[in-house]
């Protein structure tokens, strides 16, 4: 049973993947998303039982599988903006498709379930990022969160402008507004990483998609905890967190709580097998 226990996240994630890939497919037919929510299931199952088989770079694989099918696929190719201002757009368009479906699974309500094992697993922007060097924080956290809200507030302004103005062509500025938006997170993000030498800064100061992701994370049904009769308190863990949360608390109230990627460095690097 215990054997069994330890694939239990990788196959909850599929089934849930797969369920909505089925339903999204017979309730608009249109096959597409069978193929993309299945896909991206398959991707990010294979990567959590990669990680449990101790494959070196599995999470890496899972980043490189779906960020770059998002990124390019859908976004240069189909020329689908899957940003938030993407979200946005469809939102007032009234069509559920592309971004809102994207969001409304990943962002929305999917982390009741997984929490922000998006970030871990299928940003397009921390793909990039993770590949710097600093992968663990090397200064304290900054009071900076605020800053999320900012870029929040600002996305939904500029796509309310483009309606409100009734510009033409809205669905071409959509999409360099993909392009020039990703070269700016980028951008932004490296210049984080280097300067406060912490490869996550982006996602802890900046990214707007947070907004959306920590209050449902809060409630997530896949969490690491901690068994307290295993644990010695050598702060491990804590060390090695690229998002600063105090993983050994097993309350929802823990220390960054909501920040927890399920980037599971945590559990492989515990002496004690106590995560």
């Amino acid at each position: 049973m215990k054997r069994f226990k330890k694939y239990l996240i990788p196959i909850i994630m599929l089934i849930v993947f797969e369920a909505v890939a089925v339903i999204l497919w017979l309730a608009l037919d249109n096959i597409f998303y069978l193929f993309n929510f299945s896909y991206i299931g398959i991707s990010v199952s294979l990567g959590v039982f990669l990680f449990i088989k101790k494959v070196r770079f599995a999470r890496r694989i899972v980043q490189l599988l779906v960020g770059l099918y998002m990124l390019v696929y859908l976004g240069i190719i189909r020329a689908e903006n899957m940003q938030i201002e993407g979200f946005w757009y469809y939102l007032f368009t009234g069509v559920f498709e592309a971004a809102t479906i994207h969001y409304a699974v990943a962002k929305i309500f999917g982390p009741l379930i997984f929490g922000r094992g998006w970030c871990g697993y299928a940003c397009w922007t921390a793909m990039v990022l993770d590949f710097l060097p600093y992968k663990t924080p090397r200064s304290p956290r900054k009071k900076a969160g605020w800053i999320r809200y900012i870029t929040f507030a600002l996305s939904l302004i500029f796509v309310s402008a483009l309606f409100l103005a009734r510009v033409v062509n809205i669905e071409r500025i959509m999409f360099f507004a993909f392009l020039i938006g990703n070269a700016v997170y980028y951008a932004v993000g490296i210049i984080l990483a280097f300067a406060l030498k912490d490869n996550r800064a982006f996602c802890k100061y900046v990214c707007p998609v947070t907004v959306f992701l920590k209050p449902a994370s809060y409630f997530s049904l896949i969490r690491v905890k901690c068994d307290k009769s295993k644990c010695v308190n050598c702060g491990k863990c804590k060390s090695v967190c690229p998002m600063d949360v105090d993983i050994t608390d097993n309350s929802r109230k823990r220390k960054n709580g909501t920040e927890c990627i399920l980037c599971l460095e945590c559990t492989k690097n515990c002496p004690k097998d106590a995560l």
